[in-house]
């Protein structure tokens, strides 16, 4: 009898992409109702700030070393193996919870021991891509994962806060966990093929640390590849500050009014979807940098300059829209790159 063969190509993507959209809205609706809980046992942006510290420094410091484990490893194994820790991160959190045991630090630890096993998901994601997929399709697939991300913030904030009353913060979270196994059966189900050797690759094989330097020596001595890195880097590190307080800033100037900061989150995440659906339809613009550079200052005008001073509903669900419309086009663009 012939063996059933696995969905592969843009089918399977699309699959995994539906999967990570279903999960996402579980997450979405923890870290809502975490932030809301952590909110109003402190009533400090500072905890917010430290979680999320601790979560994405991790990230910062394994990411190296975690590129060149990818190339050695299954990439759809350790998708799965991620997607694993974020559950167990969240059925941690659930036990302390209905326990009446869960403090601010306990945050922080499961957040970096989340952070560390993320450190290695986008790096697979992104491979993954690069072997299901030809060229052509790149940044249509990448809007397609900004279209689920984006998908899920829609829902995740609304569902959270019409939920929270009726099931508490723990039936939240077991939502959470049923979710996380939507994004394990999907990849499950598909193919995923590993990488054809290169010469480019051969080259740099070695010891982890010869092939993690690797990565720094290949961008270094593409000065538009590396310049490229470096204003992602200056970007994400001022538009964090901001982010960071976000949550904090809406909730303190509307009296903890959960409502309104997941309006905001819901309306901006609207714009993500109209912004990642353009952008799976479209494919972005012919000359990628200009879909990077253009993204960024518009990005940058509504998402932190906008945000900051607004003082309302009507300023912040405009400046959380249109931010979110064009960051699936920013990011699109940057990943076919």
């Amino acid at each position: 009898m012939k063996k059933t063969q696995k969905p592969s190509g843009l089918t399977a993507f699309t699959i995994v992409a539906l999967g990570q959209a279903i999960s996402l809205i579980g997450s979405g609706m923890t870290q809502f109702a975490i932030v809301i809980w952590a909110w109003q046992t402190t009533e400090q942006a500072t905890v917010l700030a430290l979680t999320g510290f601790f979560t994405f420094g991790p990230v910062v410091l394994v990411s190296p070393i975690a590129g060149a484990l990818v190339d050695r490893w299954n990439r759809k194994l350790v998708m799965m193996l991620s997607d694993t820790a974020a559950g167990l991160a969240t059925i941690v959190l659930l036990i302390l919870y209905v326990t009446d045991s869960l403090q601010i630090w306990h945050l922080y630890v499961l957040g970096a021991f989340e952070g560390i096993f993320q450190a290695f998901q986008w790096p697979a994601f992104s491979a993954a891509i690069s072997t299901m997929l030809p060229k052509n399709q790149y940044t249509r697939a990448n809007g397609m994962l900004e279209l689920a991300r984006a998908g899920s913030g829609i829902l995740a904030p609304i569902l959270a806060g019409a939920l929270i009353g009726f099931i508490g913060v723990s039936g939240v979270m077991v939502i959470d966990i049923v979710t996380f196994l939507a994004a394990i059966s999907t990849l499950l189900i598909i193919y995923v093929p590993q990488p054809k050797i290169t010469a480019e690759g051969l080259k740099s094989r070695g010891s982890i640390w010869k092939e993690s330097a690797y990565g720094f020596k290949y961008i270094w001595k593409r000065p538009s590849l590396f310049w490229l890195q470096m204003i992602f880097f200056s970007i994400n590190l001022t538009a964090t500050f901001g982010f960071t307080v976000l949550a904090a800033m809406i909730l303190a100037r509307t009296h903890n009014n959960a409502t309104v900061l997941g309006s905001v989150q819901s309306i901006g995440a609207i714009g993500g979807v109209l912004g990642g659906f353009l952008l799976s339809t479209w494919g972005g613009p012919k000359r990628r940098i200009h879909g990077v550079l253009l993204g960024m200052i518009i990005v940058s005008i509504f998402n932190q300059l906008l945000m900051g001073i607004g003082k309302s509903l009507p300023i912040w669900a405009i400046a959380s829209f249109l931010g979110a419309f064009t960051l699936p086009i920013l990011n699109g663009s940057s990943q076919a790159i």
